[in-house]
C-alpha cells in the first residue's frame, strides 16, 4: 500500500503528517504542548490538594470519595463523548470544549470552606477530562501511521509529563513563597495556587484550538450506541478484561502523596511533609516523563503486549514496597523516591501502551472513538472501585490496601499475559 492510500484511508489531511509523512507533525506537537499545559495546571492543584484538605479538617476518606466519584464520572462521559464523535463525524470542538472546562474548574477550590466543594470543583474538571480524553486519542491515532503509533503516544505522554513535573514543582515553590500568608490562616497560600492553575489550565484550550487540525468525516446519524459498543473485536474486549481488573487496583495517584505526607509528617511536620511529598510526587513525573517516548518506540520495535504486562508487574511490586514502608513506619526519604520514581516508570507503561494497543486491536477509524470512550470507561470504573476500596482500606490500615491494590494489579498482569 503507498502512503497515499494509507492516508487516505485513515482520512488525515496530509499536512498533518509533516514532511514526508513524519511522525512529528503539527497535530503531534500541538496536542503535546496542550497536554503539557493542561496538566501543568491540573498537577498544581493535585500536588497539594491533600494539604488542603488537612488544613480544612477534612476526614481521611474524603480523599478517596473525591477521586473515586470524580473517576467514575470521567469514565462515563469518556464512553458518551467518544461514541457521539464516532456519530457525528469530528472530534476537535468538543476536545477544546473539555480542556477549557479542566482549566477553569480547580479555581473552585479557592472558595472552598468544606471538602463537599473540592467535591464539585474535581467533579467539574473531571467531566472535561472524560470529554476530551478518547477524542483526543483517537485524533492523535489518526494524525500518524500504525508503524509509528507508539512513538507518537510516547511523545504525547512525555509532553504531557513535562506539564506534570512543573506542575508539582511549581505549587512547592509557591508554597514555599507564599508560607508567610500562612500565619493568620494556614489556607490561603493553597487558594492562591488554584487560582494561579487557571492560566495553564486555559492555556491548553487555547493551544489546542489553534494548533490542532482535523479532517471532518461524514455524519453517521443511524449509528447506535450499543450496536458499535458490540461491534468491536473481540480481542479487544479480552484485552479489556485484563485492563479492567489491573484497573481496580490502580488507585489515584494523590494517595500516594497522602501516604509520602503520613509517613514524613512525625519528623517533618504537616507542612514541610506535605512540601516534601510534592516534590517527591513531581519526582515520579521525572520518571513518568524520561520512560514514556523510549517505552513507545521500543513498544514500536519488539511488540507491546510484554512490555505491558511487564509494567503491570512492576505496579504490584511498587504497591508492595508501600506496603513495607507502612509496615516499618519507615520515614527514609530516599526509599519513598526510589518507590515514587518506579510508580513514574510503570505509568509511563501503562498510560503509552494501553492506548496504542486500542488503536491496534481496533482499526475501524468510523468506530475507534467507542473504543477508546470504552478503554476510558472500564479505567475510569477501576479508578472508582480501587480509589473508594484503598480509601476505605486505608483507615483500618495503610498495608491493607497496599496489599489489595497489588493484588489485583497482579491478577491484571496475568490476565494479560494469556491474551494473545
Amino acid at each position: 500500500m503507498t502512503l497515499a492510500t494509507e492516508t487516505d484511508a485513515e482520512g488525515v489531511e496530509p499536512a498533518q503528517r509533516g514532511p514526508s509523512g513524519s511522525w512529528l507533525n503539527r497535530n503531534v506537537l500541538g496536542m503535546g504542548l496542550t497536554s503539557l499545559l493542561s496538566d501543568a495546571g491540573h498537577e498544581m492543584a493535585t500536588a497539594v490538594m491533600a494539604g488542603f484538605l488537612a488544613v480544612l479538617g477534612a476526614p481521611v476518606y474524603a480523599l478517596g470519595v473525591i477521586e473515586g466519584v470524580s473517576d467514575a464520572l470521567s469514565s462515563f462521559v469518556k464512553l458518551w463523548a467518544g461514541w457521539w464523535s464516532d456519530r457525528i463525524g469530528h472530534r476537535k470542538a468538543i476536545t477544546t470544549f473539555g480542556y477549557a472546562l479542566t482549566g477553569g474548574a480547580f479555581a473552585l477550590f479557592a472558595v472552598a470552606t468544606a471538602w463537599p466543594l473540592v467535591l464539585v470543583g474535581r467533579m467539574v474538571a473531571w467531566f472535561g477530562r472524560g470529554i476530551r480524553g478518547p477524542l483526543r486519542d483517537a485524533l492523535l491515532a489518526e494524525s500518524v501511521s500504525p508503524s509509528d503509533r507508539g512513538k507518537a503516544f510516547g511523545f504525547h505522554r512525555a509532553g504531557d509529563t513535562v506539564g506534570a513535573i512543573v506542575g508539582p514543582l511549581s505549587a512547592a515553590t509557591l508554597m514555599f513563597v507564599l508560607q508567610p500568608y500562612a500565619t493568620s490562616d494556614p489556607s490561603v497560600p493553597f487558594r492562591i495556587i488554584f487560582l494561579v492553575t487557571l492560566v495553564p489550565g486555559l492555556g491548553a484550550a487555547a493551544a489546542f484550538a489553534l494548533m490542532v487540525r482535523e479532517q471532518r468525516r461524514p455524519a453517521n446519524h443511524g449509528m447506535k450506541f450499543w450496536a458499535s459498543v458490540r461491534a468491536l473485536p473481540r480481542q479487544f474486549r479480552r484485552f479489556l478484561v485484563g485492563v479492567g481488573v489491573f484497573g481496580a487496583g490502580d488507585f489515584s495517584h494523590t494517595l500516594l502523596i497522602l501516604a509520602a505526607t503520613q509517613l514524613l509528617t512525625p519528623g517533618h511536620g504537616p507542612v514541610r511533609a506535605a512540601q516534601i511529598a510534592a516534590l517527591l510526587y513531581a519526582l515520579r513525573n521525572v520518571l513518568y516523563t524520561a520512560a514514556s517516548y523510549p517505552v513507545g518506540a521500543l513498544s514500536d520495535r519488539i511488540g507491546r503486549r510484554g512490555l505491558l504486562v511487564g509494567g503491570y508487574a512492576l505496579a504490584a511490586a511498587v504497591m508492595v514496597g508501600f506496603l513495607f514502608a507502612f509496615a516499618v513506619e519507615a520515614s527514609s526519604i530516599l526509599l519513598l523516591a526510589v518507590l515514587f520514581s518506579l510508580a513514574g516508570v510503570f505509568i509511563a507503561v501503562e498510560d503509552a501502551l494501553e492506548g496504542v494497543l486500542t488503536a491496534d486491536l481496533v482499526p475501524d477509524e468510523s468506530n475507534r472513538g467507542t473504543a477508546y470512550g470504552v478503554m476510558g470507561t472500564v479505567n475510569g470504573v477501576g479508578d472508582f472501585i480501587s480509589s473508594v476500596v484503598v480509601g476505605a482500606l486505608w483507615s483500618f490500615s495503610p498495608e491493607a490496601g497496599f496489599a489489595y491494590a497489588a493484588a489485583a494489579m497482579l491478577l491484571g498482569a496475568v490476565l494479560l499475559h494469556r491474551l494473545r
